[in-house]
Parts: structure tokens; sequence; C-alpha cells
């Protein structure tokens, strides 16, 4: 048969090599790169060291602090290191080498950097309103540093791009369109079938471990759920499966659910603050 008839002969198929090669990769890829989240004891998918990954937090701080409107000192400051100081007591120690900023923006929100990079945005502190609310925004943001979600996501997005290069060669033989539709299908299935949901998923087990630092440094962890009521007040939020993050009413039935637990280890932790 002539080498041009054969090759027409193979127009349009799906080839299987490169996909049989990436599962190989995946496989064993997936099983040597595992780790245990502390606390909950979840096995997640990291491929860098703590080293590499704190080292990545710490050029991301400076350049965001490098570009911020910093505030220097008062009591802003002095309430977020304060509140700072204690969570990192109570957490897990992973060697992290703690700091604490405030900076003057309106955004309400916080951010933990890997090696305990962590600031404050001053548009959180009127919506949060006391130090227990605060504490919980921190407690997560520091749960998600020490949990390592950022290099597991890192992770997952290697191994979706792998993943995606891997169906492209497969489909090399195929005309465009067909790959585009291919491809795009499989862009969006990544995105909101993967990706997403992984990504509430991180910021739920760091609601949990968050809010149990929180009841360890003897604040009062009962603040969390009236804290997401008044975050979900700043406007409506969208349907959940298009956010990486739960939605408030999701958010605020997992802490009543979990605050029997977060009340005890409390007690247990801070027997004389909870004394009458």
């Amino acid at each position: 048969m002539p080498v041009n008839r054969f090759l027409r002969s193979r127009s349009g198929r799906l080839r299987l090599w490169p996909l049989l090669i990436f599962g190989g990769f995946f496989a064993v890829y997936y099983f040597t790169h595992q780790e245990n989240v502390p606390v909950t004891g979840r096995s997640q998918l990291v491929d860098i060291s703590p080293e590499q990954e704190a080292a990545l937090g710490l050029q991301s701080y400076r350049e965001i602090l490098g570009q911020a409107d910093v505030v220097q000192g008062g009591e802003a400051v002095e309430t977020v290191r304060m509140i700072g100081r204690r969570l990192a007591a109570v957490a897990e120690d992973p060697g992290f080498e703690w700091e604490f900023n405030v900076i003057d923006s309106e955004q309400v929100n916080a951010f933990a950097l890997p090696g305990g990079k962590v600031a404050v945005f001053t548009g959180l502190l009127p919506v949060a309103g006391n130090d227990d609310a605060l504490a919980v925004v921190m407690g997560h943001e520091i749960a998600h540093a020490i949990a390592r979600h950022g290099a597991e996501r890192m992770a997952h997005q290697k191994l979706t791009q792998y993943g995606a290069l891997a169906v492209g060669v497969a489909m090399g033989e195929m005309d465009i369109q067909t790959q585009r539709m291919v491809m795009g299908a499989l862009g969006v299935g990544a995105q909101y079938g993967v990706l997403m949901p992984f990504s509430r998923k991180h910021e739920s087990e760091a609601d949990y471990i968050g809010l149990l630092y929180v009841a360890r440094a003897c604040f009062d962890p009962t603040e969390a759920p009236a804290l997401w009521e008044r975050m979900a007040e700043g406007g409506e939020a969208p349907a959940e499966f298009l956010s990486t993050h739960p939605n408030p009413a999701t958010r605020i039935g997992n802490f009543e659910e979990w605050m029997p637990e977060a009340l005890r280890v409390r007690e247990e932790h801070c027997a004389e603050s909870t004394a009458p």
C-alpha cells in the first residue's frame, strides 16, 4: 500500500500511546508524591519541598508589600500581630519564620503565604468587628499555609497541563476543528470538575483547621458563623459550583457542625480562661 494512502486511512484516529504513557506517569507521580495534611490527616499531592515553597512565598510576599501601602504601626498592627502570634503558637510547627503585616486597602481580605508570611487588609477590620472574628479569618489563612494548599494546587495544575498535552498528542491526526472542540471541553471539565472542587475542598479544610487553631489559642470560635453572616451581607455570591469558595451558607453550616468539637478543644486548652 502506498504511504500516502496508508496515512489517509489513519486520518482522524485517536492515538492511544500518549494516553497510556500519561496514565503510567500519573500513577507513579501521584503515589510517589503523597503527604498528609496536619490535623485532618488527608492525603495530598505535593511535589516541591517545604523549603522551595517557602522561598516562593517569601518572594511573592516581598513583591506584594513592595507595591502596597503597608501600615507601619498603630493599634491595628499591634492587634494583628498579637492574634497572629497566638495562632502561630498553637499551630503545627513547620519551621515557618512568621511575619504579620497590615495593608491599607479597602479589600475585605487577608492572606498567608508559604513560610508564614501573613497580611491583613484594613478593609477586613470593620467587617470582623472584634479580635475573635479577626482570629477566625487569620486562622483560616494560616491553615492554608500549614496545610500546603498552594503547593497542592500547583501539583494539580501541573497534572492537568500534562494531561492536556497527552490528549493533544493523541488527537494529532484528527482535524483541527475536532481537536479544538475536544480540548475546549476538556478545559471546561478540568476547571469545573477538578480544579474548582479541589479549591472549595481546600477552603473548607482551612475553615476547619483554622477554627481549631482559634479554639486552641483561646479565642471564641462561636464568632465564626456570625462573621460569615456579616460577610454574606456584602453581596450575592455566585452559584457554588462556579466558585473557588463555598458559599457563605455552606460555610456557616459547616461551622455549626464543627462547633461542639471546637468548644471542647477550647475547654481543653483554655481551662483558666473558660472557668466561671
